[in-house]
């Protein structure tokens, strides 16, 4: 019961942040469920697995909400949408596989490199220039299946890659922002269905799990973020929010280090 209450702490608060920054829980969700299952002692060989397909679960049900919400501002390119998803789903399915035949260290390594990364991009405000238009089926198909790979491969839904190749293309903000939020979907989707099913072969995984997804920490992560998710986005209109993104990058860093002092 206690760490199920941590769940839905975690979940609460990875909802205010998705609403209030614009950024995806995942980059909360997952260093935080590694260190709950870690203080479980969940089997150490699986533990990131678990905590990678257990936050692309979580994003599959709480991207419905944004995505909805974006599409009512009429902010989603949906013709974007369907030309990036055949290889979002590729790219995710195939990282999913390449996760289950990786090491928790491993694993644990590329994401500590991937949240130094966007937290420097957050503490610089890092924007590309736009200098193209948008390619054709076949590229940006090819881009969604790199932005799948990653995305399965550090638990996320994709949002700090599908944004700025789109500015980079000449997508406004605002439908950036918007398409990013629609293509999460397909990024949890395929990556929480490749979790499970890769991991339906792996041996002594906890009890109330499928595959390397955690129902117990999906149930209370999923249902709090999606209640607060809309707390955050009100809290935006009245808080100071580039101050507040620049906390949320040391927020990053200091669990990125934590994470990798736990591999030395």
């Amino acid at each position: 019961m206690t760490y199920w209450l941590s769940y839905v702490a975690l979940g609460g608060f990875a909802g205010i942040l998705a609403g209030l920054l614009g950024v995806g829980g995942g980059l909360v969700i997952v260093p935080i469920l590694t260190f709950l299952f870690t203080a479980q002692q969940l089997p150490a060989a699986y533990i990131l697995h678990l905590a990678l397909g257990t936050s692309l679960a979580t994003i599959m049900f709480t991207s419905v909400s944004s995505m909805r919400a974006h599409h009512g501002r009429k902010a989603v390119d949906w013709g974007v949408v369907r030309r990036i998803t055949p290889g979002i789903l590729a790219g995710t399915f195939l990282g999913s596989w390449l996760a289950s035949h990786l090491s928790t260290g491993f694993l644990k390594g590329f994401f500590v490199a991937f949240l130094y990364y966007v937290a420097l991009q957050m503490l610089l405000d890092i924007k590309p220039k736009a200098q193209r238009q948008l390619p054709g089926t076949v590229g940006t198909s090819g881009v969604g299946s790199l932005i799948g790979g990653v995305s399965s491969l550090v638990g996320i839904g994709g949002g700090t890659m599908t944004v700025p190749f789109l500015l980079w293309c000449n997508v406004p903000m605002r439908n950036a922002i918007g398409t990013s939020a629609a293509v999460g979907f397909p990024i949890a989707f395929a990556g929480a269905v490749g979790y499970a099913v890769n991991g339906l072969a792996a041996t002594a995984l906890p009890s109330f799990s499928i595959g390397f997804v955690y129902l117990p920490a999906l149930a209370g992560v999923a249902c709090a973020s999606f209640a607060t998710a809309p707390l955050g986005a009100k809290l935006a209109h009245t808080l100071p929010v580039p101050r507040l993104k620049k906390f949320f990058a040391l927020l990053l860093v200091a669990m990125a280090t934590k994470m990798l002092v736990s591999l030395l």
